[in-house]
């Protein structure tokens, strides 16, 4: 607080809020949960630059709050006219609007911004294209590294949401120490609250997993690890379809698993904790990972926790969660057998999880970022 009690008026920041707009998981609650917990730090001033309105379910999870303003060009723009505006034509509309900082929500930076003599500070989420590239289209790496490397050069400061995430910047981006901060992301307020929503369509018991169904999820470690547990025990999945959820399709048809995996997409914002609440276990399989937001909702509300090892998990789930090799389905099983109703330690695990994952909290998040925003601001005026 040191130096934003300092300031004598509000300091202006903007912020890249396409996602925030537009993406209904991931980047997008990213951005939206900062934004909100944002709000409740009087010495801010808010302004969100998209090149259009984007979706109006995601902007109605923003706070009506007089200290923050969605700003998109008259007429809003779509396709190339948006990528051109949010790379290039944003710096005169932050110029015009006192903007006194600007923050790169996911991982991008607009060309210019620091010959424009305005500081700004660039979320890093992961840098999977360049540790594995084989889950991406050839293509998509090359653009995501250059974005990646003109953004490191126009970044003030880069924030990184884990230790993880910042150890791949130094390595893959040759960024100095001294110019990286880690400040975790906190999970929506929604998945910290109880729910007493109805079960009705789902398994008597089950295991949930939420994120994208894609390769590098590696969710048919799950699905493989249901042979060696319970007959019971269901898996359900939430997230996005891609070209790897027919493998998985397969795989469950082929081993007449399909009364116990069910696969949900499109699954509202509004209906996932109540998922959560009713699962006996949470598994994120991932091979690699930024930092894994969902198991700090599944810890949240009330969920023990498997992850894979390799990556950023260990930090997300923490000590008292359970990790195995992302291809081990003999252990993965053993781990989830652990983690359901009547396992010993599992309601000591919950416990402890819990009091783990305070650390990611939204106001101290929020605080952590508003300092380093005053820090970067206070080095330009000095």
């Amino acid at each position: 607080m040191l130096y934003l009690c300092s300031m004598e008026k509000p300091l202006v920041i903007g912020f890249d809020a396409k996602r925030i707009v537009s993406n209904a998981t991931g980047l997008g609650s990213y951005g939206r949960t900062l934004v909100t917990d944002l709000c409740a730090i009087p010495s801010l001033r808010l302004r969100l630059y998209a090149p259009n309105c984007g979706r109006d379910d995601l902007r109605e999870q923003l706070p009506q709050s007089p200290s923050l303003t969605l700003v998109t060009p008259e007429p809003e723009l779509r396709g190339l006219r948006a990528t051109l505006w949010r790379s290039h034509g944003i710096v005169n509309s932050l110029r015009r609007d006192g903007v006194r900082l600007y923050h790169g929500l996911s991982g991008e930076l607009p060309i210019g911004i620091s010959k424009a003599g305005i500081p700004s500070v660039l979320t890093i989420h992961d840098l999977i294209f360049l540790r594995h590239p084989e889950f991406y289209h050839w293509l998509d790496t090359k653009i995501y590294a250059w974005k990646f490397r003109q953004s490191i050069r126009e970044a003030s400061h880069i924030v990184a949401i884990s230790e993880c995430t910042k150890r791949d910047i130094m390595e893959l981006g040759g960024v100095e120490d001294s110019r990286i901060s880690v400040i975790y992301q906190s999970c929506a307020p929604r998945f910290r609250k109880p729910t007493s929503s109805s079960r009705e369509g789902l398994p008597a018991r089950y295991i949930l997993s939420v994120g994208s169904i894609e390769a590098r999820k590696n969710i048919l470690l799950a699905v493989r690890a249901l042979h060696y547990l319970p007959d019971d025990v269901s898996l359900v999945v939430v997230g996005r379809r891609t070209d790897y959820t027919d493998k998985v399709e397969a795989y469950v048809r082929g081993h007449r698993l399909e009364h116990r995996v069910r696969l949900l997409h499109g699954v509202s914002d509004e209906k996932l904790p109540a998922l959560y609440a009713h699962a006996e276990a949470f598994v994120y399989p991932s091979i690699y990972e930024g930092f894994g937001i969902p198991i700090i909702e599944a810890i949240n509300q009330g969920l023990p926790v498997v992850g894979c090892t390799g990556s950023c998990l260990e930090e997300a789930g923490g000590p008292h969660s359970l990790y195995v090799s992302p291809d081990d389905a003999e252990g993965m099983a053993a781990a989830l057998q652990q983690m359901l109703i009547g396992s010993p330690e599992r309601e000591a695990r919950i416990k402890k999880s819990r009091e783990y994952v305070r650390r990611f909290s939204g106001n101290d998040v929020a605080q952590r970022m508003a300092d380093l925003y005053a820090e970067e601001v206070e080095v330009v005026d000095r």
